[in-house]
């Protein structure tokens, strides 16, 4: 996440020591008090840090152009004229507004109105505001969810909540494209410089391991894990992936995570699990 960092070393010690103190409130909070926490936390975390990677790259339009035309690339694979798309954590709705170029209806949920001011709101497009993890939407009505880069900020409990939430509203063989990072060649947050795991607003990293079991748990009955080969996507079992991070795994710390962030296995390890009704 931080990996072209332009900032001193005295600022990225600021930084991780403001993000992990923060951090901890959440971990540590009841689920009550995370409906409000989620958002106050990361509002203090920003005011602090202007000079925070994630304001930085959002005041650079063609960096966003950039972000947008990616992401766009891996979902125009499932997009249909009829398809009913929920984007979850929609940040400024930049994604959802692309998104609703394609498809019958799309709705973009997050936990605050954020909503690109300068876009005229198209009639298919709708914001939803939640608490973190509820989907105020009916049962069996979204043929196609998508998040990225979100699960790992939920704070564990959340993130299950939210992905039976989300269960709930695909309907029968929609499907649910969850993008995250591989806690293997992690952190991938600001203790990426200073721990072994996570400390930091990635409450949870998760291995593609650990979310094919979370998912199956919930009740999807058909898990992939897509890999973009000369701009062909490619869906694949979990099992050759599962293998790969149990090898992994039984190695050393430092050699597991050598190997892992080598540049194969960074590709082999980067999380598209999509999962089926």
């Amino acid at each position: 996440m931080f990996n072209q960092e332009t900032r001193s070393a005295e600022r990225i010690r600021e930084h991780y020591n403001l993000e992990k103190k923060l951090a901890e409130q959440l971990r540590n909070s009841n689920e009550t008090e995370r409906t409000r926490l989620y958002t106050s936390l990361y509002e203090k975390l920003f005011q602090s840090l202007p000079d925070h990677p994630q304001i930085v790259r959002k005041e650079d339009l063609q960096l966003r152009k950039l972000h947008i035309s990616d992401q766009m690339k891996l979902l125009r694979n499932f997009l249909h004229n009829n398809s009913r798309c929920l984007e979850i954590g929609a940040g400024d709705c930049s994604l959802s507004l692309e998104i609703s170029k394609y498809v019958e209806k799309v709705y973009a949920l997050d936990v605050s109105e954020t909503i690109t001011k300068q876009q005229a709101i198209p009639q298919n497009f709708e914001l939803i505001i939640s608490d973190g993890t509820s989907i105020p939407l009916a049962d069996e009505s979204i043929t196609i969810a998508y998040s990225n880069q979100l699960m790992e900020h939920l704070h564990p409990d959340d993130a299950v909540k939210q992905l039976r939430n989300i269960y709930h509203v695909l309907a029968d063989d929609g499907i649910y494209i969850c993008c995250t990072p591989n806690k293997l060649n992690g952190p991938h947050d600001i203790s990426e410089y200073f721990d072994r795991v996570a400390t930091g607003f990635h409450l949870k990293e998760y291995t593609i391991t650990e979310l094919s079991t979370l998912f199956s748990e919930v009740g999807f009955s058909h898990l992939k894990i897509y890999k973009n080969f000369k701009s062909i996507l490619i869906g694949f079992s979990p099992y050759p992936f599962i293998l790969i991070e149990w090898m992994l795994s039984k190695l050393p710390y430092k050699m597991g995570k050598k190997i892992a962030s080598a540049l194969l296995f960074r590709w082999l390890l980067n999380i598209i699990i999509v999962g089926r009704k």
